[in-house]
């Protein structure tokens, strides 16, 4: 009987599987790749068919940027649909089997369960005696609503991702669109032909964002399908998601096919972007305050609210501790888990963006490149033609190729090593780069301080838990309440140890892009008196620049060991690894490549840069009210959870104990209110609300950073004070 009822449970397991690929689609190449090869040969025809619908839809795809073709992607929708329909229909009848599985009890069974006025409902609920004809139809039916629910939810929700793509794209490249006018303006000035300017703004793609990246789709445009610039500027237009760069694109076509001038163009759009800078910054903080405000209401308040109540509930009524439970473990945290990803898709692209690339190979890339400070050049790749002392031209790989292969073999280990021996050799550097590998240091410490707190309290706890007498949840309770202050300890000293690697990284960041500016004037004012770039950098070498004069000063040195400018303000851009340092030495180094005379270039970068830390200072300004109020919330939090662990509870079990013999006594009259009164877990209320409380402080530290200062990382150090004052007050009790 047990093997037959398995044997019914097939269908169930070969429909999971079968649907795994499709799943892991999203995430993995192989099955991306594995669904298409089965979805064209059996809808690549139909898809391919124009119509208005398929028009719009690789619309979309264009403007969502999706590397596939529509032929392709519509393939895949379809195909993941029907996939999503059978298995649906499939979990559709198993769901509705064991919904009538444990529908199905006896009448009197029921009625036994049921208070006596309410009898009557046993018969209603009761699940008739169906034919196998009707319960055929019955599953049919609920298989049939799943699958269909579930195909057309998945259709709906491939294409519904691509609008939040473009959605977001759109908002990317608004973010990014002031600085990338800047830079086209800028090299416009310096006297580059129109065409290199997008052809160097789109190999910097990493540096100026995602307005790089779509004008970059009309430089691919010119260079490979021959297409003429004015033709790619208006794909570009018809294209873009954002209707600030339509706008801009359209107005450039315009100026271009006019023969108008193309600097005074481009100077009125960046004079008009720094502007709207100002303005969006201001509906950016309003946005967040609006945020903090909901926050503060929504998920401190609210929380607190209902969480006041039920306990309240539970000491007169009934026991409320596992829905307070819920509520804190699980209800606050994916609360603040949905609030933050709401908040991030709100305001994303409005940070700044950084170079992209792994941090150990820019870390490994400080320290030496293809062409050094010596001027040793890289030795000639495989393919490359030698000469030789006959005079004739050979190919290396034909007649050294067997001489190379160890040479090779062993540069083929080294490259597979070298990011982790670059970690093992720089480790304060490497945690700077990546503070998340202080995990590797505070990790180990947190479980030691773990594994020594487990004592005889502990190893107690954990022996009631194997005994079939012992209750599995006050076992389980009592372990919990040994080891939870350690866990907590733990917890503090992981995220202390992330938070102060960011913020030391942040700091230094900062001050080095707080000087930026004045070293980018200055060094523009040299050269308009006639000095050259060399010339600038060895007189500023030696000027207080705070920070960024230590840099400066070690460009000054790679110089003067042989390096050209170009190379020396590249490896200052990958030590620094500073937004404003990479887009002023981009614009630098492509400058200098078309003139000497770069002041009004360095005038541009030191404009922009001093208008984004102005932007910054405003934000952080107007950002500290909120941050004080998200502060005070949590701690009025605090409070009322104490407030609750010290006076409320322990009165109310008090008031229980010595009036309830007494009112049970009087004249019949039941003491129900105050009888549940005796029952209070006091022990168990209390080990609740340290974990509400530790929990609230982390959420709202993250949340406090956020909102503050722009990400989820400067939230940490919010998070570990708040856990260390929730630590130190409960501790106190």
């Amino acid at each position: 009987m047990a093997a037959v009822e398995l044997l019914g449970y097939v269908p169930l397991l070969l429909v999971t599987v079968l649907a795994l690929p499709v799943a892991l689609v999203p995430v993995s190449d192989r099955a991306r790749l594995l669904v298409s090869r089965l979805a064209l040969p059996i809808f690549g025809r139909y898809v391919a068919e124009d119509s208005p619908t398929r028009r719009r839809q690789r619309e979309r795809m264009r403007a969502a940027f999706v590397g596939e073709s529509h032929r392709v992607f519509a393939s895949q929708t379809l195909f993941i649909a029907g996939v999503a329909g059978v298995a649906g229909s499939v979990y559709g009848v198993y769901a509705g089997a064991a919904i009538l599985r444990s529908l199905a009890v006896d009448v009197d069974e029921l009625r036994a369960l049921l208070p006596t006025p309410l009898e009557f409902l046993a018969a209603i609920v009761q699940v008739p005696n169906l034919s196998l004809l009707q319960l055929f139809g019955l599953l049919l039916v609920a298989g049939a609503t799943v699958g269909s629910a579930l195909a057309l939810g998945t259709y709906w929700a491939r294409w519904e991702f691509l609008d939040q793509r473009a959605r977001t794209r759109g908002i990317e490249i608004d973010a990014t669109l002031p600085r990338t006018v800047a830079f086209v303006y800028a090299l416009s000035r310096s006297g580059i032909p129109f065409q290199e300017v997008l052809r160097t703004l789109s190999r910097n793609q990493d540096v100026y964002g995602e307005a790089a990246r779509e004008l970059g789709v009309a430089v691919r445009d010119m260079d490979t399908f021959g297409t003429d610039i004015l033709t790619a500027l208006q794909g570009t237009a018809s294209r873009t998601p954002s209707e600030n760069l339509e706008e801009f694109t359209e107005n450039l076509a315009s100026v271009l096919s006019s023969g108008q001038s193309v600097s005074s163009f481009l100077r009125d759009q960046y004079e008009r972007f720094q502007e709207e800078a100002q303005e969006q910054q201001r509906q950016y903080l309003d946005l967040l305050s609006t945020f903090a405000e909901v926050y503060v209401t929504v998920l401190v308040a609210g929380p607190l609210f209902f969480i006041t109540v039920l306990v309240v509930v539970g000491l007169v009524i009934q026991n409320t501790l596992t829905l307070v439970r819920i509520v804190s473990y699980v209800g606050i945290p994916l609360a603040t888990f949905g609030f933050v990803v709401y908040v991030d898709s709100m305001t994303e692209g409005l940070n700044l963006p950084n170079r992209g690339g792994d941090d150990q190979s820019r870390l490994a890339s400080d320290r030496g490149s293809e062409d050094d400070a010596s001027g040793t050049q890289p030795v000639a790749s495989a393919g490359e033609a030698a000469g030789v002392t006959d005079g004739g031209i050979v190919y290396r790989e034909a007649v050294e190729q067997d001489a190379h292969a160890e040479n090779r073999a062993r540069l083929a280990v080294y490259d597979r090593i070298g990011a982790f021996r670059e970690t093992l050799s720089h480790p304060l550097e490497t945690v700077l780069r990546a503070p998340a590998y202080s995990l590797v240091l505070t990790g180990p410490i947190g479980l030691l301080l773990i594994g020594l707190s487990i004592g005889g309290d502990a190893r107690d706890a954990i022996g009631r838990l194997t005994q079939p007498s012992t209750d599995p949840a006050a076992a389980v309770a009592d372990l919990v309440a040994v080891v939870d202050g350690p866990i907590v300890l733990a917890t503090i000293l992981a995220l202390a140890g992330v938070a102060a690697a960011h913020e030391v990284q942040k700091r230094r960041i900062r001050a080095i892009e707080a000087d930026m500016p004045d070293f980018l004037s200055r060094m523009a004012s040299i050269n308009e008196a006639g000095v050259t770039v060399v010339g600038s950098l060895g007189r500023l070498a030696d000027a207080e620049l705070g920070r960024l004069g230590d840099e400066i000063a070690r460009v000054w040195r790679d110089i003067r060991w042989g390096a050209s400018v170009s190379d020396a303000l590249t490896r200052m851009e990958r030590r620094t690894n500073a937004p404003t340092v990479s887009r002023a030495v981009t614009l630098v180094r492509n400058a200098m490549a078309a003139s000497g005379d770069i002041s009004p270039v360095l005038h541009i970068a030191a404009d922009e840069a001093q208008e984004i830390r102005r932007l910054r200072r405003e934000r952080r300004q107007e950002m500290l009210t909120y941050l004080v109020v998200i502060y005070v919330s949590f701690f009025v939090f605090l409070g009322i959870i104490v407030a609750l662990t010290v006076s409320f509870i322990p009165a109310i079990e008090a008031a229980g104990r010595s009036t309830g013999g007494a009112v049970g006594g009087v004249g019949g009259v039941n003491a129900g209110v105050l009888g549940g009164l005796q029952s209070v877990n006091t022990g168990a209320y209390e080990l609740l609300f340290f974990h509400t409380a530790a929990i609230q402080g982390v959420c709202s530290g993250i949340v406090a950073g956020q909102l503050g200062e722009g990400s989820v990382a400067d939230g940490l150090k919010h998070a570990t004070v708040l856990l260390v004052a929730t630590y130190l007050v409960f501790a106190l009790l």
